[in-house]
């Protein structure tokens, strides 16, 4: 430890602390955490105080600046094998490992399990006496929260801020879709810009045209009917055209645009790390695959042009009307307000009572899913009447739902109509009594009726495109989140090429955690010669598959390195790491396809032969002759289903027609009878040959010919050694070997 890292991290000691730290001859504070929590589970002040040699935990409380000790306790660095924290659903602990004894140091609340996740890192740091990183000494929460509004991040990988989040800058990046295809929308906009133009010319004709000149005794165009029905057709006709080609144009674009989201969403999808989809369900991804890439569509094809259109028929309206007769322009607009009134102060209630209507009705959707998914086990436990029972709780809420919401609806529209009639009637009333003593023609007041008709409704369209434009820019931003997302396990930026793989493997000080500040793996180290099988085996939650998960890069070490013929994985281009790796995992996943399709899986020009040939290694030819269409017979969801064993034995063909040199199998016979057990064994031990393998399994047996045994003990190697070495050392592999014996001859 060097002098300049003697700085408080974490929190700052006040003075009394200091005072009583001082009284007991305690200095050189390197770090500091308040707990919130006492041993006892209540909440309280508790401090727990680092230095270079020793923890201290001090509770009790201060009183006029001075602290009175309730509980002071000292644990020297030397006594404990290390320090981590463990949670729970609404505090955490602060764990010492003394020899083989996890004994409890200091208590929190999970609000504090980050901080304190940290500083058990720093007490393991100060332990090894290895030196703070700059990380370390400016350790801060700030990063899980808006700088802005203080708002938790949704997502803490992605520091978006729905609250903050600039939805002008939002629109523009939706927007840059369609401008790929700006000769399109421009066609649309020409085609929109006359089409508006064109309504706006109806009124005129069907009334004032009509009314004041053709039907007029004294105009000029008194009694031209079939000039003005041959306007009118020629009006319509036209319209309809445009109609019809903006129509064409714009289903094209939306189903471009719609295809360049999708793909780009999805492609974006495919790089992120697997660590990305342990925190996601799936049918959240695929609703932001379809749905709300759907809703970007729509907004784009059909929300902006009416919005623009209605634009442009409103800012006509008021131009014509102000021309013609400015007094009853303002009479029409005078319920406008209280319209946007309504509208603003219903539509949030009546957002309110959709989504409410939404989530209970994803309520009953869950329900029917559990139902219908698990009905074996609803059957066997005789439990049809309980989920009846919770099925019609569930209903009975949506009904309720379904009967506010269709209230609220059943009151606003009709209220809207209501006023949008009265300004029907102003007009009626203000320009009747006008036209009654001639200062306005028939034909301008019909006219003025007409326009009437035509403002309330684009009115009514652009505030609810508002709510429109909220939806779309709320789906962008979950689309967005995954786009900009980085993946955590990158390619290096000039990776070295390794196409001829040798499969030496060195792991060296590893650590790793899946969540922050709980490490799976502490200080790993193993090397395994080229060709050599190594059987991992430990007891469930040891770390054995997350071994495996590190070498494949599927995600990335917090410590240390792991190498593959002297080379850093982290420097190896993913094509030639992932592509000589092959895995045979208990849980076998096919996809829907044929079975030649699933076993050229990693092998797409694979010939038939070359198929063929890694089927009988695998043990498979013969069961795949006796389906219905050979290697052709699909499968997958409802398509001739295959047992345990099959899928295991397809999965193991896939993994000899990719040649790997350097194999995982995760449990491969894992769950299988004992005949299959045996067609497999018989697979795998073709398949091993040559190659490095990694072996795990619960079923020693299965391990025999492995040419070392790896014991993984509580994220540690506990022992390493031949069968006959680690039986004979009675460690922890023979006292698992003993407990597999004893339970095989009680099934006996």
């Amino acid at each position: 430890m060097t002098e300049n890292s003697n700085k408080v991290c974490i929190d700052s000691p006040p003075e009394y602390i200091l005072s009583y730290l001082e009284d007991k001859n305690i200095s050189r504070v390197f770090a500091a955490a308040l707990s919130d929590m006492d041993a006892d589970g209540r909440y309280g002040e508790v401090w727990a105080i680092a230095t270079d040699k020793q923890l201290h935990i001090l509770t009790g409380k201060s009183e006029l600046g001075v602290w009175q000790e309730e509980m002071f306790a000292s644990y020297a660095y030397d006594e404990v094998k290390r320090f981590y924290i463990d949670t729970f659903i609404s505090s955490g602990i602060l764990v010492g490992v003394f020899d083989e004894l996890d004994f409890e140091l200091c208590a929190f609340s999970n609000g504090n399990a980050r901080k304190f996740g940290h500083f058990a890192n720093l007490l393991n740091k100060l332990k090894n006496k290895e030196l703070f990183s700059l990380e370390d000494e400016e350790f801060k929460d700030e990063d899980l929260f808006c700088p802005v509004c203080g708002s938790p991040y949704p997502n803490r990988g992605h520091k978006i801020c729905p609250k903050c989040m600039k939805r002008g800058a939002l629109f523009k990046r939706v927007m840059s879709y369609g401008v790929r295809y700006k000769f399109e929308i421009m066609a649309v906009f020409l085609g929109i810009l006359a089409t508006a133009g064109l309504g706006l010319l109806r009124p005129q004709l069907n009334s004032r045209v009509l009314f004041d000149h053709v039907l007029n005794p004294n105009s000029q165009r008194y009694g031209q009917l079939v000039p003005f029905i041959l306007s009118i057709l020629a009006l319509e006709t036209t319209s309809f055209a445009l109609n019809v080609l903006n129509g064409r144009i714009g289903a094209s674009i939306s189903a471009k645009i719609v295809y360049d989201i999708k793909l780009e969403l999805f492609s974006a999808m495919q790089k992120l790390s697997l660590s990305f989809y342990n925190s996601k369900h799936t049918g959240n991804l695929m609703t932001r695959v379809n749905n709300d890439a759907q809703d970007i569509q729509y907004f784009i094809s059909d929300g902006m042009p009416h919005f623009i259109m209605n634009l442009i028929m409103l800012s006509g309206i008021l131009a014509i009307m102000l021309s013609f007769y400015p007094l009853l322009a303002v009479v029409v607009f005078m319920p406008i307000p209280l319209i946007i009134y309504v509208i603003k102060t219903v539509v949030p209630k009546f957002r309110k009572y959709k989504w409410n209507t939404w989530a209970k009705n994803s309520r009953i959707n869950s329900i029917i899913n559990d139902a219908l998914t698990g009905m074996r086990v609803v059957k066997a436990f005789g439990r049809e009447k309980s989920e009846i029972n919770r099925f019609e709780k569930a209903n009975y809420d949506l009904y309720r739902a379904n009967v506010k919401e269709g209230r609220t609806a059943a009151k606003t529209f009709p209220m809207l109509s209501y006023i949008m009639t009265l300004g029907g009637l102003f007009v009626w009333g203000v320009g009747g009594f006008k036209a009654a003593s001639g200062s306005m023609t028939l034909g301008v007041l019909l006219s003025f009726v007409g326009y009437v008709s035509m403002v309330y409704g684009p009115l009514d369209f652009m505030v609810r495109t508002f709510d429109w434009y909220t939806n779309c820019m709320n789906s962008a931003q979950r689309i967005f989140e995954i786009i900009d997302q980085k993946p955590e396990v990158k390619e290096a930026e000039n990776p070295v090429p390794m196409p001829n793989i040798k499969g030496k493997i060195s792991i060296r000080n590893v650590t790793f955690e899946y969540e922050p500040n709980k490490p799976v793996l502490h200080n790993i180290n193993l090397e395994i010669a080229e060709g050599e099988m190594i059987g991992l085996v430990g007891h469930s939650g040891a770390g054995k598959s997350t071994i495996t998960n590190l070498i494949t890069r599927l995600y990335d070490v917090n410590e240390g390195d792991i190498l593959i013929d002297d080379v850093n994985i982290k420097n190896i281009a993913f094509s030639d790491l992932r592509g000589q790796i092959g895995m045979v995992l208990q849980d076998t996943f096919l996809f829907s396809g044929t079975i030649a399709e699933n076993i050229a899986y990693a092998r797409p020009d694979a010939t038939r032969d070359e198929i063929i040939s890694a089927a009988r290694l695998a043990n498979a030819h013969d069961f795949i002759m006796r389906m219905p269409d050979g290697y052709e017979t699909m499968i997958g969801i409802r398509k001739n289903n295959l047992s345990g064993g099959e899928k295991q034995r397809i999965s193991i063909a896939r993994a000899i027609l990719s040649n790997p040199k350097i194999l995982i199998l995760d449990e491969a016979t894992a769950s299988v009878d004992t005949e299959t057990e045996r067609l497999i064994q018989e697979a795998l031990e073709r398949l091993v040959k040559g190659r490095t393998t990694i072996a795990i399994a619960h079923r020693l047996s299965t391990l025999r010919n492995a040419d070392r045994l790896v014991v993984v003990e509580r994220g540690t190697i506990a022992e390493v050694g031949t069968h006959e070495e680690l039986e004979s050392i009675k460690g922890i592999y023979y006292g698992m070997l003993k407990m597999q014996k004893e339970a095989l001859r009680v099934r006996e």
